[in-house]
């Protein structure tokens, strides 16, 4: 058991584009994932859990730094992270941890560590200034745009990109526990495994789409057509296509069961990282993150993939599993990914609040996995494809506000309508809310000097990616490897050798 003042080992663990929806413990009937399940058992669950922006890197610079999107920069899926933003990996390095990353982080520019001092794989999308939209350009759909393809084409493979890296990932993270654990120095370390899956293209194993049967796969319980149609959700759909075709029963099942058999693999290699830090004896003094960088609409309301601020796509999964210090519980109260900065800095200063080098729009979560009173507050930001301005969701309790100045208000109780069918915002009873929620972010935004710095941003990135093009330059993490060190060599007797490289120790 660990013992008070002791700093615990932190494991965050990550899947992509993974909607709490589809997770039996989040009330999913027919998903299978047992690890998952079983870490909610024994932990406590956020059940208003959000992504800060629901786009892979906005999302994940946002929860590293527990700052919000515009206060970093962090417009869309190819902008760069700034080296001189502190990170939870440097927060925690400067409280004598080992901080590794074994995944993906989408980090864009030179920098592809960001405070982790091991970094065991290479990512698994391009580090590069390419994927970035071009709000002066919005009826052009670029290449790198998803496609319904991925839709269209979704059901059983043998080998994919995505189960390649995630098996590579999982591979690297257990290895650097048993190291961790040849050390035996007493060090603390966190410990970052960052999967890809179930991010579309929808694909997964024979083995695990075997594990349903086509009949039990649930369709959508908002199919397109059945609400009206917000401008927003229009512009997604044109942006990949959706508005050109019309999907069959057969084809949403065939996409949502490859989704779900990839949700399993996730869940197997989870399992596979819990026996390793059982087996390394750090179990009982590591806590466990599990969550997701963002949703995925998975065919609600007609749309896919994420982009959006309705539940599917902005919510996100959210454990924390440390039964020896958090009592198993639920958690109501919304939150959100940059919270877990100023989380994992109290538990490695045992609840002191840390000292920070910049302001935090993030609130720790140790009042809520401590069973007090917390907040009750997420706020989102969007700046990536499919609009041409800011977008921003504002949750407190069990009401969604979502504003962007072209688009109509969007207000929505999740209590009384989780499925958001019901816009309240033109109700005469809702006025005042309406509107002290529009001054509210007028108050602390201006959207003409964010629109003006997203357009330039993405002028100069537009210049930037061709001339890097031309010249060759890569900034993809190249990771490190010494074959002189590897295995057995000639440094060392090779008995010397085997029994260091045994675990545990003769």
């Amino acid at each position: 058991m660990a013992r008070k003042g002791q700093q615990p080992n932190v494991v965050l663990i990550m899947a992509d584009q993974l909607a709490p929806h589809f997770l039996p413990c989040y009330g999913h009937p027919v998903v299978k994932a047992p690890t998952i399940a079983r870490l909610a058992d024994e932990g406590v669950v956020f059940d208003a859990a959000y992504t800060n922006s629901p786009l892979c890197a906005p999302s994940r610079f946002s929860m590293m730094s527990g700052r919000l999107p515009s206060k970093i920069a962090a417009w869309d899926n190819a902008v760069e992270f700034p080296a001189e933003i502190p990170t939870f990996a440097h927060y925690l390095a400067a409280e004598g941890y080992r901080c590794c990353l074994s995944g993906k982080m989408h980090f864009v520019g030179p920098d592809q560590l960001h405070g982790f001092d091991a970094r065991l794989t290479t990512d698994v999308y391009p580090a590069d200034f390419t994927w970035h939209p071009e709000w002066d350009r919005p009826g052009e759909r670029l290449d790198w745009y998803h496609t319904m393809d991925v839709v269209l084409q979704a059901g059983v493979c043998t080998r994919s990109l995505y189960l390649d890296y995630d098996d590579e990932a999982v591979f690297h993270a257990k290895r650097y526990l048993f190291e961790r654990a040849r050390a035996d120095d007493g060090t603390p370390f966190l410990l970052t495994l960052a999967m890809i899956q179930p991010h579309d293209p929808y694909l997964c194993r024979q083995e695990t789409w075997d594990l349903y049967k086509d009949e039990d796969i649930d369709l959508p319980k908002t199919p397109h057509g059945s609400v009206a149609e917000d401008p927003h959700s229009a512009r997604l759909r044109q942006v990949y296509g959706a508005r050109e075709i019309d999907l069959d029963d057969a084809t949403l099942r065939r996409a949502r069961r490859a989704y779900y058999g990839s949700i399993f693999d996730v869940d197997r290699k989870i399992a596979e990282v819990l026996q390793a830090l059982e087996e390394a004896g750090f179990a009982d003094n590591t806590v466990i993150i599990f969550t997701a960088d963002h949703g995925d609409m998975l065919g609600e309301r007609g749309l896919w993939f994420k982009m959006s601020f309705f539940e599917h796509s902005a919510r996100v999964p959210l454990i924390v599993h440390a039964p020896k210090r958090f009592a198993p519980r639920r958690v109501a109260a919304a939150v959100s990914l940059v919270d877990l900065l100023p989380a994992f800095v109290e538990l490695a200063r045992d609840g002191d609040a840390g000292d920070y080098a910049t302001p935090l729009e993030g609130r720790s979560l140790l009042p809520h996995l401590a069973g007090s009173d917390g907040h009750d507050e997420v706020i989102g930001e969007y700046y990536g494809e499919g609009t041409q301005e800011p977008i921003f969701m504002v949750r407190r309790g069990s009401r969604k506000f979502i504003r962007a100045d072209r688009d109509p208000d969007q207000l929505y109780d999740l209590d009384s309508d989780p499925q958001e069918t019901r816009n309240l915002a033109s109700e005469p009873a809702e006025r005042v809310t309406v509107e002290r929620l529009r001054q509210e972010i007028a108050a602390t935004y201006d959207t003409a000097a964010l629109k003006r710095a997203v357009l330039e941003s993405q002028s100069r990135r537009r210049l930037l990616q061709g001339v890097m093009l031309k010249q060759g330059i890569s900034w993809d993490y190249q990771p490190q490897q010494d074959a002189a060190r590897a295995y057995v060599r000639n440094n060392q007797p090779i008995y010397e050798l085997e029994k260091k490289g045994r675990f545990p120790r003769c």
